[in-house]
């Protein structure tokens, strides 16, 4: 195991850890893969098993896209509203697409981001609710510089960062996971 894996493996347990310190509720963990059974659905199937987390798979969703200043009549509003209502962590799963997100997530994330103008009294809820992200994908150098757009957007709301992790495969998913269950 090389020097990728063990530094995936203490971001991982850095991240439970924050979690574990901050969270009084159960996550909502939002998958933005574009397939039901792939790699993330799978990390956000065993982060569920050990976290109690409830998931959103947005592929399910209709998700307009960001329209400036109005809010569009889907399932971004009630999803919100649910997030509110009952979570105070939010875990934003992403497979990493040509070193970014997945585009469902990018179209979740600027309505996110776009709260603060659109939907203030809603948007202004979101201060003090924690945010996490939880990456796969085929390699395992994201760089720092990947990070920034979660990190810049939870200070923009008003939310703690709490991190993030990345996993690779089926053998460091598991790895990465057994480790976070023990610090939950």
């Amino acid at each position: 195991m090389g020097y990728g894996h063990d530094r995936a493996c203490r971001l991982l347990l850095s991240f439970t850890n924050q979690l574990n310190l901050q969270m009084s509720t159960i996550p909502l963990i939002l998958n933005g893969s574009a397939r039901h059974d792939g790699n993330m659905s799978k990390v956000t199937r065993q982060l569920m098993a050990h976290s109690g987390g409830e998931e959103v798979v947005l592929l399910d969703l209709q998700l307009e896209h960001y329209t400036y200043g109005t809010s569009p009549s889907d399932d971004f509003l009630p999803l919100i509203q649910r997030f509110l209502q009952h979570h105070d962590t939010l875990v934003l799963a992403t497979p990493v697409y040509w070193y970014a997100m997945s585009g469902r997530m990018k179209v979740f994330f600027d309505r996110l981001t776009d709260l603060l103008t659109a939907e203030k009294t809603i948007g202004r809820q979101l201060r003090g609710k924690n945010m996490a992200v939880v990456t796969t994908s085929a390699g395992g150098n994201l760089g720092d510089d990947f990070w920034i757009p979660f990190q810049a957007s939870a200070d923009y709301l008003g939310m703690h960062y709490l991190g993030g992790w990345h996993t690779t495969d089926d053998s460091s998913m598991a790895e990465t996971v057994e480790r976070m269950a023990a610090n939950l």
